[in-house]
């Protein structure tokens, strides 16, 4: 897929203007700046979480895995429980859909108890 499609893509999905006048570069830039935030501890709520969720989800239908491919091993590194289904980012089942960060909480915590993915406790 070229860039131009890329940004077409990414426009006609609804992407934020920044991502999409970035293009690609914008999107894998995106994606590497959540995985940095769930180490330190995703800071926003559920619905954020599965918007960036979604950017992965982009990254796979436009064949830009390659460019992602260290950011995907830390993230995977972050998630525990991989057999709660957190979202639907695409068709099939996605290895990023499923499973939580481990360091979870605050907000995103108290979100994801609410929609019944974490079990008080945990």
């Amino acid at each position: 897929m070229t860039e131009e499609e890329i940004i077409v893509y990414l426009e006609d999905s609804g992407y934020p203007a920044h991502i999409v006048e970035a293009g690609s570069e914008g999107l894998v830039q995106r994606w590497n700046e959540f995985v940095g935030e769930v180490e330190r501890g995703y800071p926003y709520g559920l619905v954020e979480y599965r918007h960036d969720l979604d950017l992965r989800g982009a990254i796979a239908l436009l064949g830009l895995e390659d460019r992602v491919a260290e950011a995907d091993e830390r993230f995977v590194e972050l998630l525990e429980h991989r057999e709660v289904r957190v979202w639907e980012s695409g068709g099939g089942e996605p290895w990023w859909d499923f499973g939580y960060p481990r360091n979870a909480k605050g907000y995103f915590l108290k979100r994801m108890r609410e929609a019944g993915l974490i079990e008080e406790g945990q």
